[in-house]
């Protein structure tokens, strides 16, 4: 798969993912397996939703 998630939007949900996390097991939440979801696109660097939707915050410059 070719990757869609670019630098910051990668960080963001890598970031945003591991606190979801992180605040899941704080409570002792099944919740916290939502932040397992922005952490893997981010880590993976692609996002199956923007797929169909055509989105790419990556810096290719197509010409």
């Amino acid at each position: 798969m070719k990757c869609n998630v670019g630098t910051v939007d990668r960080l963001l949900r890598i970031v945003v993912g591991l606190l979801i996390a992180i605040i899941g097991v704080w409570f002792d939440s099944w919740w916290g397996l939502i932040g397992l979801i922005p952490l893997a696109t981010g880590l993976f660097k692609v996002c199956p939703l923007y797929i169909p939707l055509k989105i790419s915050t990556t810096d290719d410059k197509k010409d």
